[in-house]
Protein backbone atom coordinates (compact mmCIF):
# COMPACT_ATOMS: atom_id res chain seq x y z
CA UNK A 1 0.00 0.00 0.00
CA UNK A 2 2.12 2.62 -0.95
CA UNK A 3 1.61 6.37 0.35
CA UNK A 4 2.94 9.20 -1.01
CA UNK A 5 3.22 12.82 0.03
CA UNK A 6 3.10 15.78 -2.93
CA UNK A 7 3.87 18.75 -0.74
CA UNK A 8 3.68 21.86 -3.21
CA UNK A 9 3.23 25.98 -2.42
CA UNK A 10 0.18 27.24 -1.96
CA UNK A 11 0.11 29.30 -5.53
CA UNK A 12 -3.30 28.53 -6.65
CA UNK A 13 -2.89 24.93 -8.24
CA UNK A 14 -6.27 24.19 -9.34
CA UNK A 15 -8.23 20.93 -8.20
CA UNK A 16 -7.92 19.52 -12.33
CA UNK A 17 -4.55 19.81 -11.52
CA UNK A 18 -3.86 17.92 -8.59
CA UNK A 19 -6.52 15.91 -9.66
CA UNK A 20 -3.65 15.33 -11.99
CA UNK A 21 -1.02 14.57 -10.18
CA UNK A 22 -2.75 12.02 -7.98
CA UNK A 23 -3.86 10.39 -11.18
CA UNK A 24 -0.25 10.39 -12.80
CA UNK A 25 1.47 9.31 -9.78
CA UNK A 26 -0.77 6.73 -9.35
CA UNK A 27 0.07 5.32 -12.99
CA UNK A 28 3.49 5.63 -12.14
CA UNK A 29 3.53 3.33 -9.45
CA UNK A 30 1.28 1.15 -10.52
CA UNK A 31 3.44 0.92 -14.50
CA UNK A 32 7.18 0.86 -12.37
CA UNK A 33 6.42 -1.13 -9.44
CA UNK A 34 3.11 -3.12 -10.27
CA UNK A 35 1.02 -1.06 -7.27
CA UNK A 36 -2.66 -1.49 -7.01
CA UNK A 37 -4.25 1.60 -7.77
CA UNK A 38 -6.82 1.05 -5.32
CA UNK A 39 -4.51 1.09 -2.54
CA UNK A 40 -2.02 4.09 -3.59
CA UNK A 41 -3.02 6.71 -1.45
CA UNK A 42 -1.83 10.24 -2.81
CA UNK A 43 -1.49 13.62 -0.92
CA UNK A 44 -1.28 16.76 -1.53
CA UNK A 45 -0.27 19.55 1.21
CA UNK A 46 0.00 22.91 -0.17
CA UNK A 47 2.10 24.94 2.14
CA UNK A 48 2.78 28.80 2.39
CA UNK A 49 4.87 30.23 -0.33
CA UNK A 50 6.46 32.18 2.77
CA UNK A 51 7.34 28.91 4.69
CA UNK A 52 9.45 27.47 1.84
CA UNK A 53 12.85 28.01 1.01
CA UNK A 54 15.35 26.89 -1.40
CA UNK A 55 19.12 27.35 -1.49
CA UNK A 56 19.06 28.84 1.97
CA UNK A 57 16.58 31.22 1.03
CA UNK A 58 12.96 32.28 0.77
CA UNK A 59 11.18 31.47 -1.94
CA UNK A 60 10.20 34.65 -3.18
CA UNK A 61 13.91 35.79 -2.96
CA UNK A 62 15.02 32.67 -4.80
CA UNK A 63 13.30 32.92 -7.69
CA UNK A 64 14.26 36.92 -8.12
CA UNK A 65 17.53 35.98 -7.81
CA UNK A 66 17.33 33.30 -10.58
CA UNK A 67 14.93 35.81 -12.96
CA UNK A 68 17.33 38.78 -12.32
CA UNK A 69 20.16 36.08 -13.27
CA UNK A 70 18.28 35.26 -16.69
CA UNK A 71 17.52 38.77 -17.47
CA UNK A 72 21.78 39.82 -16.76
CA UNK A 73 22.39 36.69 -18.80
CA UNK A 74 20.18 38.18 -21.77
CA UNK A 75 21.53 41.75 -21.75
Amino acid sequence: MPFVNVLITDEGATDQQKAGIISEITRTLQSVLGKDRATTHVVIQEVPVAAWGVGGLPTLEYRAGKQAARVKMRG
